[in-house]
């Protein structure tokens, strides 16, 4: 299972590492987190508040038994704490970017609210990481900083 978060990892860092890296998100040295498929981007927004980009990935390897495609999700956090902790501060938000976009934003882009994105070999894993990436850049980060707001009901 190493070997396949390792591999996440890479490919994570090769398709979106570059445009966080330029908005300021660097990958924070976690490896124990990383053996258990959590990768987490964080970037200084002030001296009170950081924003973070976390990936959850499930690697799953398929047998003659089970044939499962692995998946990831991205979750947006903005806290007080470093670690990205949940946190009393009233800036405190942690939200999954595929409710953001599509509960939130009202875009339907992605099949549901609760949105995994899921792949089976390495052109798909690519793509799912472009599209994801894309969404955080797009509605995610700009979110976090206070940029952009979700439209009023």
């Amino acid at each position: 299972m190493q070997q396949a978060q390792d591999y996440f990892r890479l490919m994570l860092l090769t398709v979106v590492g570059q445009a966080y890296e330029a908005a300021g998100y660097q990958l924070v040295e976690l490896p124990v987190q990383w053996s258990g498929g959590q990768f987490l981007f964080r970037k200084v927004l002030n001296e009170a508040l950081y924003a973070f980009i976390q990936y959850q990935h499930l690697a799953y390897v398929s047998t003659e038994w089970a044939n499962a495609p692995s998946r990831f999700r991205v979750t947006l956090i903005r806290s007080d704490n470093p670690a990205a902790q949940r946190s009393p501060h009233p800036a405190y938000v942690s939200r999954d970017l595929s409710a953001l976009v599509v509960d939130d934003f009202g875009v339907q882009i992605l099949p549901s609210a609760a949105h995994w994105w899921t792949y089976t070999n390495t052109d798909e894993l690519g793509h799912a990481l472009a599209e994801a990436g894309h969404l955080v850049v797009g509605y995610g980060m700009p979110w976090l900083v206070g940029e952009l707001e979700p439209p009023l009901p």
